[in-house]
Protein backbone atom coordinates (compact mmCIF):
# COMPACT_ATOMS: atom_id res chain seq x y z
CA UNK A 1 0.00 0.00 0.00
CA UNK A 2 1.27 3.28 -0.78
CA UNK A 3 1.97 5.84 1.80
CA UNK A 4 0.24 9.17 2.53
CA UNK A 5 1.50 12.44 1.56
CA UNK A 6 1.57 14.34 5.03
CA UNK A 7 -1.12 17.41 5.33
CA UNK A 8 -1.25 19.46 8.20
CA UNK A 9 -4.15 21.84 9.01
CA UNK A 10 -3.92 25.29 11.07
CA UNK A 11 -6.94 25.92 13.60
CA UNK A 12 -7.13 29.72 13.80
CA UNK A 13 -8.89 31.28 11.55
CA UNK A 14 -8.44 28.12 8.95
CA UNK A 15 -10.71 25.86 10.67
CA UNK A 16 -12.00 27.88 13.44
CA UNK A 17 -13.72 31.40 12.99
CA UNK A 18 -11.94 33.09 15.85
CA UNK A 19 -14.31 36.16 15.26
CA UNK A 20 -16.89 33.92 16.84
CA UNK A 21 -15.05 33.83 19.94
CA UNK A 22 -14.77 37.26 19.83
CA UNK A 23 -18.54 38.21 19.57
CA UNK A 24 -19.42 35.86 22.45
CA UNK A 25 -16.85 37.69 25.27
CA UNK A 26 -17.59 40.49 27.52
CA UNK A 27 -17.29 44.12 26.56
CA UNK A 28 -15.28 44.30 29.83
CA UNK A 29 -12.91 41.04 28.61
CA UNK A 30 -12.28 42.66 25.15
CA UNK A 31 -11.31 46.28 26.39
CA UNK A 32 -8.90 44.05 28.93
CA UNK A 33 -7.40 42.15 26.03
CA UNK A 34 -8.02 44.81 23.12
CA UNK A 35 -4.50 44.05 21.86
CA UNK A 36 -4.41 40.61 22.50
CA UNK A 37 -7.40 38.99 21.88
CA UNK A 38 -5.84 35.39 21.91
CA UNK A 39 -4.79 35.89 25.62
CA UNK A 40 -8.75 36.42 27.16
CA UNK A 41 -8.83 33.29 29.00
CA UNK A 42 -11.38 30.59 27.72
CA UNK A 43 -11.86 32.25 24.05
CA UNK A 44 -11.12 29.38 22.18
CA UNK A 45 -13.57 27.44 23.50
CA UNK A 46 -16.02 29.94 22.38
CA UNK A 47 -15.24 29.64 18.54
CA UNK A 48 -17.19 27.86 15.96
CA UNK A 49 -15.82 26.24 12.74
CA UNK A 50 -15.57 28.04 9.86
CA UNK A 51 -17.90 27.25 6.51
CA UNK A 52 -17.38 23.56 4.85
CA UNK A 53 -13.78 23.27 6.97
CA UNK A 54 -15.15 20.29 9.24
CA UNK A 55 -16.05 18.21 5.87
CA UNK A 56 -13.00 19.34 4.36
CA UNK A 57 -10.79 18.21 6.81
CA UNK A 58 -12.87 14.90 6.69
CA UNK A 59 -12.05 14.34 3.65
CA UNK A 60 -8.83 15.13 2.81
CA UNK A 61 -8.21 13.19 5.82
CA UNK A 62 -9.17 9.95 3.61
CA UNK A 63 -6.24 11.03 0.98
CA UNK A 64 -3.59 12.25 3.12
CA UNK A 65 -1.97 11.44 6.40
CA UNK A 66 -3.42 14.29 7.98
CA UNK A 67 -2.15 16.58 11.55
CA UNK A 68 -3.49 19.75 12.96
CA UNK A 69 -1.14 21.94 13.53
CA UNK A 70 -1.65 25.35 15.96
CA UNK A 71 0.21 27.76 18.00
CA UNK A 72 -1.33 28.15 20.98
CA UNK A 73 -0.86 31.37 22.60
CA UNK A 74 1.93 31.77 25.39
CA UNK A 75 0.44 33.72 27.67
CA UNK A 76 -2.95 32.37 27.58
CA UNK A 77 -2.17 28.31 29.46
CA UNK A 78 -6.09 27.89 28.88
CA UNK A 79 -6.21 27.97 25.14
CA UNK A 80 -3.86 24.84 25.03
CA UNK A 81 -6.70 23.07 27.11
CA UNK A 82 -9.25 24.96 24.98
CA UNK A 83 -7.93 23.77 21.71
CA UNK A 84 -8.08 20.35 22.40
CA UNK A 85 -11.30 20.13 23.92
CA UNK A 86 -12.66 22.16 20.14
CA UNK A 87 -10.92 18.99 18.42
CA UNK A 88 -12.65 16.72 20.37
CA UNK A 89 -16.36 18.64 20.22
CA UNK A 90 -16.12 18.74 16.55
CA UNK A 91 -14.38 15.45 15.04
CA UNK A 92 -15.26 12.91 18.20
CA UNK A 93 -13.07 11.55 21.19
CA UNK A 94 -13.15 7.83 19.76
CA UNK A 95 -9.78 6.25 18.25
CA UNK A 96 -11.92 6.35 14.39
CA UNK A 97 -12.11 10.19 14.81
CA UNK A 98 -10.08 11.52 12.10
CA UNK A 99 -8.46 13.83 14.57
CA UNK A 100 -8.14 11.11 16.99
CA UNK A 101 -4.21 12.46 18.49
CA UNK A 102 -3.49 14.25 15.63
CA UNK A 103 -3.06 17.64 17.33
CA UNK A 104 0.63 19.22 17.47
CA UNK A 105 0.69 22.61 19.10
CA UNK A 106 3.69 24.28 18.18
CA UNK A 107 5.56 27.49 17.93
CA UNK A 108 7.65 26.33 15.40
CA UNK A 109 5.61 24.81 12.35
CA UNK A 110 8.72 24.41 10.01
CA UNK A 111 10.11 21.57 12.78
CA UNK A 112 7.30 19.27 11.15
CA UNK A 113 8.00 17.53 8.57
CA UNK A 114 5.55 16.74 5.64
CA UNK A 115 4.14 17.48 2.19
CA UNK A 116 1.54 20.27 2.66
CA UNK A 117 0.46 22.95 5.47
CA UNK A 118 -2.76 24.64 5.01
CA UNK A 119 -2.50 27.80 7.22
CA UNK A 120 -3.70 31.72 7.08
CA UNK A 121 -0.59 33.08 8.52
CA UNK A 122 3.10 32.55 7.94
CA UNK A 123 3.54 32.86 11.35
CA UNK A 124 5.17 30.82 13.70
CA UNK A 125 7.22 28.73 10.93
CA UNK A 126 4.45 28.47 8.41
CA UNK A 127 6.36 30.23 5.86
CA UNK A 128 9.34 28.13 6.21
CA UNK A 129 7.41 24.75 6.59
CA UNK A 130 9.50 22.32 4.34
CA UNK A 131 6.75 21.33 2.22
CA UNK A 132 4.31 23.42 0.74
CA UNK A 133 2.42 25.83 2.39
CA UNK A 134 -0.94 26.85 1.36
CA UNK A 135 -2.04 30.21 2.30
CA UNK A 136 -5.71 29.95 3.59
CA UNK A 137 -8.04 32.67 3.09
CA UNK A 138 -5.40 33.68 0.15
CA UNK A 139 -6.90 35.33 -3.48
CA UNK A 140 -6.09 31.26 -4.72
CA UNK A 141 -7.00 29.31 -1.58
CA UNK A 142 -10.11 31.70 -0.51
CA UNK A 143 -12.24 29.11 0.89
CA UNK A 144 -12.30 25.18 1.57
CA UNK A 145 -13.53 24.58 -2.12
CA UNK A 146 -10.33 26.17 -3.28
CA UNK A 147 -8.36 23.76 -1.28
CA UNK A 148 -9.85 21.01 -1.44
CA UNK A 149 -10.27 20.87 -5.07
CA UNK A 150 -6.17 21.81 -5.42
CA UNK A 151 -4.89 19.17 -2.80
CA UNK A 152 -7.00 16.19 -4.01
CA UNK A 153 -5.46 15.38 -7.19
CA UNK A 154 -2.24 15.81 -5.25
CA UNK A 155 -3.07 13.07 -2.80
Amino acid sequence: MPVKKILYVDLDNTLVHFQTGIDKISRELFERHENDLDEVPGIFALMEPLDGALDAYRLLATKFDTYILSTAPWKNPTAWHDKLEWVQKHFGFESDSVAYKRLILSHHKNLNRGDFLVDDRHANGAAQFEGEWIQFGSARFSDWDAVTEYLLPLA
